[in-house]
């Protein structure tokens, strides 16, 4: 790792937004690579290995969510933060099913940034890690070192931002932890909107791929927050 805080590839077609997005990248310590179409981004990408990706969700050649996809089978570790100007659910929850933050236009610079720190902070492993116990709750197994996960004994495929929110509730296995809590520490979220839905879709993703291999886990206590079983 060189002295940036990382590399970052901005896909947005209207060069106003992605000067901006760049010049404020940068002055924060980023090497950014800029795309304005799902071909130029996927050119760039055929050499390169960014660290995060800020893709806008309509494309003049496809569709941001699609490029996504394509982006994490080259690299399954990448974060990916999209930026959308509908905040409709419907576009939320598409955004989320396998990114780990969206943002809707318009949008502050700073909000940007902060958010793209954020997810590189929790999906980007250190460059040396120990070798750390497995953290364990029932039939679940989560390995500290590979970041992977198992339930009773099978492999269950999350990505980064799923799995950063399971390890912190494992983590604290045995109370109800705090929407507003899992905000903070999940997604670095100082203040968060209050109608934000974020960690009940991420909750329903997890219950999706976990309740399938066994009992349900996570269990729901209204108004205040979460927990495991």
């Amino acid at each position: 790792m060189t002295t940036a805080e990382g590399t970052v590839l901005v896909v947005e077609d209207e060069e106003s937004i992605t000067d901006v997005l760049a010049i404020a990248l940068r002055y924060h310590r980023f090497d950014v690579m800029t795309a304005g179409t799902v071909r130029e981004a996927l050119a760039l990408t055929e050499h390169t290995r960014p660290d995060a990706a800020l893709l806008d969700v309509m494309l003049p050649d496809g569709d941001g969510r699609a490029l996504g996809r394509e982006l994490r089978t080259r690299r399954p570790e990448l974060a990916l933060v999209f930026l959308t100007a509908r905040d409709a659910p419907a576009e939320i929850v598409g955004a989320l099913a396998f990114g780990d933050d969206y943002i809707t236009k318009p949008f502050h610079i700073d909000e940007v940034v902060a958010r793209v720190t954020a997810v590189l902070r929790r999906t980007r492993p250190a460059d040396v890690l120990p070798q750390r116990a497995p953290l364990r709750h029932g039939d679940l197994e989560l390995d500290e070192t590979t970041y992977s996960v198992r339930r009773a004994g099978r492999s269950v495929e999350l990505t980064p931002t799923e799995y950063a929110l399971l390890r912190f509730l494992v983590r604290n296995s045995g109370r109800i932890v705090p929407k507003e809590q899992l905000l903070r520490h999940v997604w670095q979220y100082e203040h968060a909107p209050a109608e934000s839905t974020v960690v009940e879709t991420y909750i329903s993703y997890l219950r999706r791929k976990l309740d399938v291999l066994g009992p349900p886990v996570i269990t729901t206590r209204r108004g205040v927050g979460y927990g495991l079983t």
